[in-house]
Formats: C-alpha cells, sequence, structure tokens
C-alpha cells in the first residue's frame, strides 16, 4: 500500500514519491543505470509538473529533466502499479518537490506577493553564470525590492572565492548596477554581501576591514561536514562572531548525498534569537536548509529567519519557492523573516547587529 503523502494532487504517484523510489532503486543498481537513478531521483525534486499528469496528458516522461527511455519505462511501471513507499531515511527527509511547494504557494498567494528579495545569490565573480545586473533584473522580474550578492569568499578556493581587492571591486560594479537602475527610475537596489566562509571554529577567512561596508554579511560552514559528533560549539562560536548577521544553510545538509551537522538546535536557535541574529532557509532544492523540523524549533526560540535561493544563474530564483514553502509550512510569521522588511529596514537592522554584537578582533590569517 502507498505510504500516506505519496500520492500527487492527481491521486497518483507523486513526485516525492518517485524520487525515493528512484533513490532506494539506485541502492541495487550497478553503473551506469545507478548514477542515472541517483540524478534523476535528485532532479525529480525540481520538475515543475507531476510525472504522472504527463501521461495522463498523452505525453512522454521523457520530457522530464534526467529522465531517458529506460527511467521512462520504469517510472511509468510504478505509476501504473504503485509499489508501498516507505518513509525516507534522514538523508532524504523533510525536502519538498517543486510541485509540493507550488502548491502550498497556490493556497497563500499573499506570501509571494509581499516577498521584497532575495538574500543569498551568486554571479560570475565567484562560481555563478549570471553577472551582477543578470541577478537584478531576473529579482525585477519577480516584483522583488532588492537583493543580496553573496559570492564566495576567498577560503572557498573550488568555488571560485573571492579576496579582499576582488570584493572591493564587485562593491563598485554593484554601485554601478544600482546608478543605472535609479536613472532608469527603477525603485530596486543591489545589496552589497559575501558568503563568508567559516572554519570548524567559527573564524571568518577575510579580513574584517573589508566587511565593515558591506550591507549584510551572511556566515557559512564549507568544511568538516560529516562529523558525526554534537557541533553545537561550532555554531555558538560563528554566531558570536561579529563579522556575520546571517548563519547560512546552517545544518549543511545535501539531498542523498549528505547528512549534514548534528546540534543542540534549541539552544543554537536560543543564541541566534539572543544576539538578533538570523538563520537561513537556503532554497536551493538539494539543500532546503533549514528542514521543516528545525523551523519549528527556530520558531519556538524566536529567532529571525532569512531567506535565500543559493541561486547561481538568473533562472534559479525560483527556487525561492521552496524557502516560502517551508516557513509557511513551519509557520514562521512574517515579521520574523528578513525578506519581508524593505531594504532600508534591513540595512538598519544588520548595522544594528554588528554594533551591539561587537567583540575584540578575532584573528583570520
Amino acid at each position: 500500500m502507498v505510504n500516506l503523502g505519496s500520492t500527487g494532487e492527481n491521486g497518483f504517484l507523486s513526485n516525492s514519491a518517485i524520487a525515493e523510489l528512484m533513490a532506494l532503486a539506485a541502492d541495487h543498481a550497478k553503473m551506469p543505470l545507478q548514477k542515472a537513478l541517483r540524478r534523476a531521483s535528485r532532479k525529480a525534486l525540481m520538475w515543475t509538473e507531476e510525472a504522472a499528469n504527463l501521461l495522463i496528458d498523452g505525453r512522454s516522461l521523457t520530457e522530464l529533466p534526467a529522465v531517458g527511455p529506460t527511467l521512462s519505462r520504469l517510472i511509468h511501471t510504478w505509476i501504473e502499479d504503485p509499489p508501498a513507499v516507505p518513509k525516507p531515511p534522514e538523508i532524504r527527509a523533510n525536502f519538498f518537490s517543486a510541485t509540493e511547494a507550488r502548491a502550498i504557494l497556490t493556497k497563500k498567494s499573499d506570501w509571494a506577493d509581499g516577498l521584497r528579495g532575495d538574500l543569498q545569490m551568486h554571479t560570475v565573480w565567484s562560481d555563478g553564470s549570471g553577472s551582477v545586473e543578470d541577478m537584478a533584473r531576473a529579482a525585477l522580474g519577480r516584483g522583488y525590492q532588492f537583493i543580496a550578492i553573496t559570492d564566495h569568499s576567498k577560503g572557498l578556493k573550488i568555488a571560485g572565492g573571492i579576496n579582499e581587492e576582488q570584493l572591493q571591486r564587485q562593491a563598485e560594479e554593484i554601485e554601478s548596477v544600482n546608478a543605472k537602475l535609479r536613472a532608469e527610475g527603477v525603485q530596486f537596489r543591489v545589496l552589497r554581501s559575501t558568503e563568508l566562509n567559516l572554519n570548524p571554529s567559527g573564524v571568518s577567512d577575510m579580513d574584517r576591514s573589508s566587511l565593515e561596508h558591506l550591507d549584510v554579511v551572511l556566515g557559512c560552514f564549507h568544511s568538516a561536514l560529516r562529523k558525526k559528533e554534537d557541533q553545537t560549539d561550532r555554531y555558538i562560536s560563528a554566531l558570536r562572531n561579529p563579522d556575520i548577521q546571517i548563519l547560512g544553510h546552517p545544518r549543511g545538509r545535501i539531498y542523498n548525498f549528505r547528512l549534514g551537522l548534528k546540534a543542540d538546535w534549541a539552544r543554537v536557535f536560543d543564541v541566534a534569537a539572543e544576539l538578533d541574529k538570523a538563520v537561513e532557509i537556503d532554497g536551493y532544492p538539494d539543500r532546503q536548509d533549514l528542514s521543516l523540523d528545525l523551523l519549528k524549533l527556530a520558531k519556538k526560540a524566536g529567532c529571525r529567519i532569512s531567506l535565500g535561493t543559493d541561486s547561481h544563474d538568473p533562472q534559479q530564483l525560483r527556487f525561492m519557492d521552496y524557502s516560502l514553502a517551508a516557513v509557511i509550512q513551519a509557520g514562521i510569521p512574517k515579521d520574523r523573516i528578513l525578506n519581508f522588511m524593505n531594504a532600508d529596514a534591513l540595512r538598519a537592522w544588520a548595522r544594528t547587529v554588528r554594533d551591539v554584537n561587537e567583540f575584540p578582533a578575532i584573528d583570520c590569517q
């Protein structure tokens, strides 16, 4: 019997259920089928249509990303004769599919309408494919009032992290784009930011003087993410780092690849609330971090929430649907979400957090 929640709006097997079935099948498949199944399982979270609806409409399942003839036949069999779909293991649990997120937003359209910006994205300055202006224009198309450009900092060389001098040159480009938009009469602002790389002790990799003039700073862990020991102290150290105002993709999980770190999350969120800092929901489909279970703890603590798509090209700004669906389902009030502020209020909050939480300088060398 199909598990509750594994059927879509049409009563057939949902994309989430198909993703889980493909992940399970991959565990017993040989290469190259194993690789194809794992890739398609991840991509199923991004399918914009329910696979079953394609069959109902007489269309081919090969229209779906990462689905070729072999997987098409397999998925067709599952939809026609649904197997039991077990509860996903933790490494694949609490992930929304695109169709699930869209269904949630359809019932709460005022959330998307009231959203004013996106607080994580990357450009050609690091590992993105769009320019600052490309990202700004795409955000304007979504009705936003601001975005934050959060290219990686220098410690993350694998992602093209930029150093202090490059960060300053990027700030000049951002001001040029802002001036261009003002000249066009557009009410929009590109915020200066960075995704600051934090080492496992919560120490940042950039000179503090290079960060002082940024509008807001996102801090993230990118190393030692498979540790099984409790990492509460790591998170508290990061939150107490005066360089950052937002703790990005905190758990560090990746769908069907990495479980992420463990911590006393209630304590972590309590510290974030005490310092008036924000924790992020990274809307990238295979991150969705913070996940729904942790968001409920964050809500109880009363800490601020930041929404970012982690976009690496303009089309990925649509990933905001995943972040919005999560806060709606978790019951987070809008007044605790940074993205519902206007740009001036957001910048004022970041300045206040920076001033109030100023501690003795941390050696980042």
